[in-house]
């Protein structure tokens, strides 16, 4: 089975570093654009499914790929949301260390165990991402899937596939839009292609 994974299109937030999690924030003009860059970019790829977040920028970023399509419908799977950030959600990094250091703190370090006020550790948020992404290869075992989430997603997917630490520094860009793709295998799950880009003329990494 082969999972193409996408990171939704730019917000209003994104531009502005703030932390989304499940804040509902719509794409902007750019995220829009970069939606249809990338509907015309995957225009020869069929695809067994198309799934998404609920959270409205990954669904309209996947339904723009689906617009067209003989089966067009985009399913939705709420384990594919961003990290539930809590109190911190539409705060920016330097806001969150001038108002509480030692949270800030906590967060770069990516503190084992760690959970935002309000909000969910890296260690339960990594086991619904890798949940969702088991049940996709179960059910379309031999097939190819699209699935457009998050950047904090797609990090635990590469992470996953690549056996790194959940708490290690991240290594890896999470351009929004860009094309990603991993294959199951008897082992697990394996990258084909990172960060694919050639379709936007321009693209924030994930801040997170």
């Amino acid at each position: 089975m082969r999972l193409c994974l996408v990171r939704h299109g730019e917000t209003a937030w994104n531009a502005e570093q703030r932390m989304q999690g499940w804040t509902d924030i719509p794409l902007n003009a750019q995220g829009e654009r970069q939606a249809r860059a990338l509907a015309a970019a995957l225009r020869g790829q069929a695809f067994d499914a198309i799934v998404a977040s609920p959270l409205q920028r990954a669904l309209h970023t996947a339904q723009a790929v689906a617009a067209g399509r003989t089966a067009s419908a985009v399913e939705q799977d709420a384990r594919l949301r961003e990290r539930h950030h809590g109190d911190l959600q539409g705060l920016t990094r330097g806001e969150i260390a001038a108002a509480a250091p030692a949270i800030h703190e906590a967060l770069q370090a990516r503190r084992p165990g760690y959970q935002p006020p309000g909000g969910e550790s890296v260690e339960a948020f990594a086991a619904r991402v890798h949940a969702a992404m088991q049940a996709l290869r179960h059910r379309f075992h031999g097939g190819t899937v699209l699935a457009v989430a998050h950047g904090g997603v797609l990090d635990i997917a590469y992470r996953l596939a690549t056996d790194a630490d959940l708490h290690s520094p991240r290594q890896h860009a999470l351009p929004n839009a860009a094309i990603n793709w991993l294959r199951a295998t008897p082992a697990g799950w394996a990258v084909e292609a990172w960060g694919q880009d050639d379709h936007l003329s321009h693209a924030l990494d994930d801040s997170g």
